[in-house]
């Protein structure tokens, strides 16, 4: 079963661009999830295992130097919608940063230092989803 006893962060329940991590977020917020799951362990346990599954495709996915930027705005909508559900508060606020560079006005031929921002997002989205993996899996011990 999961331990549920962290805080919640209203962190997680911001509009996008106006989120913030608190300095000791956990990359996953146990209570946001317990009441998502209406406190049934098992279900848990399930929509973690899902969020793994799809964070991890996602991000491959939008590592892909060829993926063009509309597309990457939606993969990116996607986890961000995803990691909010699960109260994985670090993700959703880099795929939605992603989200929101991808989307910019003017993006539709992606400058050079435009593809940049987006690549160095997605780095600091790989990092998020890697620190939510790793803790998925210490849950699960």
């Amino acid at each position: 079963m999961l331990d549920d006893s962290r805080p919640t962060s209203p962190e997680n329940c911001a509009p996008a661009g106006h989120e913030s991590a608190a300095p000791d977020e956990s990359p996953i917020d146990l209570v946001h999830l317990a009441r998502q799951c209406q406190g049934a362990a098992r279900l848990e346990e399930e929509l973690l295992g899902l969020f793994r599954r799809v964070a991890v495709a996602e991000v491959a996915r939008l590592s892909d130097p060829s993926m063009g930027l509309k597309l990457k705005a939606e993969a990116a909508h996607k986890l961000r919608g995803s990691a909010l559900a699960v109260g994985a508060g670090r993700v959703a606020r880099a795929a939605g940063a992603i989200e929101a560079l991808a989307r910019a006005p003017g993006c539709d031929s992606a400058s050079s230092g435009q593809t940049g921002e987006v690549s160095g997002a997605i780095g600091a989205l790989q990092t998020a989803v890697a620190e939510a993996v790793a803790e998925i899996e210490r849950l699960r011990c």
